[in-house]
């Protein structure tokens, strides 16, 4: 059996050899490809949700604007029943009036 084989593989291995011999093929380059191609499509759906959501709240955590963080640790303050109604309304007017307009950064 082994002399068999050991004759007729030369044979086989010869006979492909125009077809880049016996194996995968074209196999080991599209199987990674199709790996990366499902990789790149999760980052981009998972990634674009977690920008648009970062976006919808007003920025990227301590990257936000300081006008919005501190507006939202006042909506916070007021929430937890820390300061009542009259100053909460009156504090986001002074911080709101004080808001500098963000333009581009050179």
């Amino acid at each position: 059996m082994f002399t068999t084989l050991a004759t007729t593989a030369p044979a086989v291995i010869a006979a492909h050899a125009g077809h880049w011999g016996p194996g995968f093929g074209w196999g080991f380059l599209l199987i990674p490809l199709i790996w990366i191609v499902v990789l790149v499509a999760v980052f981009a759906i998972f990634g674009r949700r977690f920008r648009r959501a970062a976006w919808a709240r007003g920025g990227y955590g301590h990257f936000a604007e300081p006008s919005r963080r501190a507006e939202a640790t006042l909506a916070e303050r007021f929430a937890q029943g820390d300061i009542d109604e009259k100053e909460y309304r009156a504090r986001l007017e002074v911080l709101r009036a004080n808001v500098q307009p963000q333009g581009p950064r050179p």
